[in-house]
């Protein structure tokens, strides 16, 4: 158990942490909310050591372990398997337990082959998930991650999922992935000005609870300052009368006590609208059975596809890193020629493209304000001025150097040129990459209200369940058109590719002593068989909580509205029934989910269990090896 107490830090006049105090109870799993620079990655670096808090106080149990992702590559083994098996806690019975860290790396994307290469010719990428890969072999008591999905593909991702949903001990988990965070946390916790608050339950109930006390606050605030004021004028105009002193000396008295409710300051979002371009035509690009390869002798990464983009379509590209989506999308944006076949584009076309690359693109020599300017239809300094402020370069900041910036600070640039030229077509590359959960979700409406065409690149499967009505499948080796939705693609198709992994790893049949393969294959059908029946019961009845929790929220959301009506109107005794109904509410709220929790407990509990089954068919030779054959 790990507990935070008193904590506070500041760097100059910039205070992030005020007071701050929370405790992680065994078997937690916490999302870190807030937004950027906000304080999260601090707090990280204050548990590990890293840094030091100004007064408060970290306590940690001296037998605790705390694991966690590092950014910093520095390799001793030489090859990928040999350098995660370092990480593998120390085994009291000489157990060879490297079949953990094969299942974890093929979790991760590394295939067999490169089990046995150098982590050194790794890309940067792979060099992140090969740490990432120790971090989690290690079973630390907590283990913390910041932004672990930023080097994963769209299936690493589905597979870290369900890993992190089984991890018995305690985790922190930060992420831009909203949907990612709620499918694994159990609780949440969120910076919001200083402060620290701690919830059961996923971000947006964090969030609307915040929600209705900032606006609770506010309206408090306004009829707390009126009535101060006809207190001071009472005050001030009887404070003569000596008939009226003992009236007077009462309201300064009760002047003196009343709390002082402080204005809250304003929290910027960025403010995404694309400017849309008109189009009367019925296609924006063609593409005729483009291929592409980029040498002779290498395999083809695109071959034969053929596509047509309307002018009111969400096309979304998927699938591992290293496929072919930034290329393709490199070709339909002219960026790149195909090696094959051929795409052309309307008259009309108006392209916003924002691309991996583009950032290079800038001039570092040029300001904010001037990037904008360039892009701009009028030139208008005023109207980049606008763009620059929905990009969060207000005032003295948009006349920054690009030279000077960060690298999210230089894609919120590239976001603000897309914002300023008029299109019908936007082409975007993993644009959220640097982006908060609030800026997503401003980015996911704006994407929504575009009129125009969206093709986009992601690996967000809120994302895609958000906006995509088409995909362009990058799997099993091929790439390939379906007409439907994310949620479609996943119920009547899949992930070949995680189908064939799951296959190689975990349900791979094995000959073992005294057994035959069909043996073996018998009783892995009925373990998963039974694990389907016992994981989907305790799902359904999540899932029922789930609605009924929703149900509840909607009510509260109701009461709150009322309540805030009331306390315009000075209604004591309304809002002070309508105060005892949503408290009573949130209390059957909390409740249901905790028994959630109770439930998502005995869910993983039970899919360990039958992990352990499974696992224990794997190493059932006498030297706890299994004898694979396919």
């Amino acid at each position: 158990m790990l507990k935070v107490s008193g904590l506070e830090k500041s760097y100059g006049r910039q205070s992030i942490f005020e007071n701050v105090n929370f405790t992680i109870n065994p078997g937690e799993r916490i999302g870190l909310v807030g937004r950027n620079g906000h304080g999260k990655t601090t707090l990280f670096r204050m548990i590990l050591g890293e840094e030091q808090p100004d007064s408060g106080v970290i306590s940690i149990p001296s037998y605790y372990t705390v694991g966690h992702l590092s950014q910093h590559i520095r390799f001793t083994e030489d090859t990928v398997l040999k350098e995660g098996c370092l990480a593998l806690p120390s085994s009291e019975d000489g157990i060879d337990e490297t079949y953990k860290v094969e299942i974890i790396l093929s979790g991760l994307g590394f295939t067999e082959e490169d089990f046995n290469r150098s982590p050194m010719t790794l890309s940067g990428g792979y060099q992140v998930r090969l740490n990432l890969a120790k971090a989690l072999v290690s079973e630390p008591n907590l283990l913390l991650l910041d932004e672990p999905t930023n080097y994963l593909d769209i299936l690493s991702m589905r597979w870290l999922t369900q890993f992190l949903r089984s991890w018995r001990n305690e985790l922190m988990l930060i992420t831009h992935d909203r949907d990612f965070m709620d499918s694994v946390t159990t609780h949440t916790i969120g910076i919001h000005r200083c402060k620290v608050k701690k919830i059961l339950g996923p971000t947006y109930k964090l969030y609307n609870q915040i929600l209705q006390e900032e606006e609770i606050h506010e309206k408090t605030r306004i009829n707390d300052n009126k009535k101060r004021r006809e207190t001071e004028e009472f005050i001030n105009r009887f404070r003569a009368k000596a008939s009226k002193a003992s009236a007077v000396q009462s309201r300064v008295k009760a002047l003196e006590k009343m709390e002082k409710f402080e204005k809250l300051s304003v929290i910027r979002n960025l403010d995404f609208e694309f400017n849309s371009a008109p189009f009367m035509g019925k296609c924006l690009i063609s593409a005729d059975s483009i291929s592409f390869a980029y040498s002779g002798e290498c395999p083809l990464l695109i071959d034969s596809l053929s596509l047509s983009v309307g002018k009111n379509d969400r096309i979304a590209i998927i699938g591992k890193n290293g496929k072919g989506k930034t290329t393709l999308l490199n070709i339909l944006a002219g960026e790149i020629s195909p090696t094959g076949g051929a795409v052309s584009n309307h008259a009309n076309l108006k392209l916003g493209y924002f691309g991996q690359t583009n950032i290079e693109r800038l001039n570092s020599n040029k300001t904010v304000e001037e990037e904008i300017m360039d892009v701009h239809p009028t030139n208008n300094r005023g109207a980049a001025r606008k763009i620059c402020g929905a990009m969060m370069f207000d005032g003295d900041k948009a006349i920054k150097k690009i030279s000077v910036l960060s690298g999210g600070e230089k894609s919120r640039v590239l976001l603000g040129k897309l914002l300023a030229g008029p299109s019908n077509l936007l082409m975007l590359d993993e644009p959220t990459n640097h982006l908060d959960m609030e800026s997503i979700d401003s980015m996911v409406e704006a994407i929504e209200a575009f009129e125009g065409a969206v093709i986009i690149v992601t690996h967000s499967e809120l994302i895609l369940h958000a906006i995509a009505t088409r995909l362009i499948v990058f799997d099993g080796g091929k790439v390939s058109l379906f007409e439907s939705t994310y949620q479609d693609f996943l119920d009547r198709v899949g992930w070949q590719t995680e189908a064939a992994e799951q296959s190689k790893v975990r349900n791979k049949p094995l000959k073992a002593k005294g057994s035959s393969n069909k043996d073996a294959r018998r009783l892995q059908m009925e373990i998963n068989t039974e694990r389907n029946k016992a994981l989907g019961s305790i799902q359904k009845r999540i899932a029922e909580k789930e609605k009924m929790v929703m149900d509840m929220e909607k009510d509260v959301e109701k009461y709150s509205k009322t309540l805030l009506e009331a306390s315009e109107k000075g209604d004591v005794k309304s809002i002070i029934d309508i105060s005892s109904a949503i408290h009573d509410t949130n209390v059957k709220i909390d409740a249901l989910f905790a028994e959630m929790d109770s439930l998502s407990k005995e869910q993983d509990a039970k899919s360990l269990e039958f992990d352990k089954m499974l696992n224990e068919m794997i190493m059932i030779t006498p030297i706890i090896k299994a004898d694979y054959t396919d």
